[in-house]
């Protein structure tokens, strides 16, 4: 009786050596997962749950109106009193932001086509810097440079079609993401926004607001 007591015993402390082992494993697991996941939630991060340092590319189309002052502009001819040049465009932009924790900086290129109006063709090149708000939302400030080409100017007016006037552009905008209009979880983090924008040519001689789609990854 006493032999089949310490067999039961010895076989009993047999099966508890390994499943305290494996219990023992498993916590220290878990714990390396809470403990890596802690890490990874105390990282850095922007407002909208993005990395707060990297590299953001991006597309946009935007659609808007463009007025010059009828004054002589950057060697654009001065139109006649009653007349300004003015235009609906329809603009493609690509360019890329730096997040820098809770800023950003940028640059981008365009290129807008006149679909009404005087106004032909524009090119430009800009940088941008501002914060970063809510989920993927921008405010910003940009300075650049842009060309404008024309379709017509006043009649009788001298001036040359094929030139392109250029100067410096100055501008202020923002950029909301779905969130930030009660559509959270249609696009994530990578997705679209929305922009709207105005700018000025030169010493404030044009007013030109646009609005439109980015596509930012």
């Amino acid at each position: 009786m006493r032999k089949l007591a310490l067999a039961a015993a010895v076989a009993a402390a047999s099966f508890a050596v390994p499943a305290f082992a494996q219990d023992m494993s498993a916590t220290s697991t878990t714990d390396t997962t809470v403990a890596t996941d802690a890490q990874v939630d105390t990282a850095p991060r922007a407002p909208d749950g993005t990395r707060a340092f990297g590299i953001e590319p991006y597309v946009a189309v935007m659609g808007g109106w463009e007025q010059f002052d009828r004054e002589a502009v950057a060697g654009i001819p001065a139109q006649p009193r009653g007349y300004k040049l003015d235009g609906a465009l329809v603009e493609g932009i690509v360019g890329v932001n730096v997040p820098l924790g809770p800023v950003f900086v940028g640059a981008e290129g365009s290129v807008a086509k006149g679909v009404s109006g005087d106004i032909d063709w524009q090119y430009g090149a800009y940088g941008r810097f501002g914060f970063r708000a809510g989920d993927s939302g921008l405010f910003y400030g940009k300075v650049g440079y842009r060309w404008n080409n024309f379709d017509k100017f006043a009649p009788g007016v001298a001036g040359d079609l094929n030139r392109d006037y250029h100067a410096t552009v100055y501008g202020v905008g923002a950029e909301i993401g779905p969130k930030d209009i009660g559509l959270g979880g249609i696009t994530g983090n990578s997705g679209l926004r929305l922009r709207m924008e105005v700018s000025t040519f030169d010493d404030a001689n044009s007013f030109r607001p646009m609005a439109g789609v980015v596509a930012h990854f």
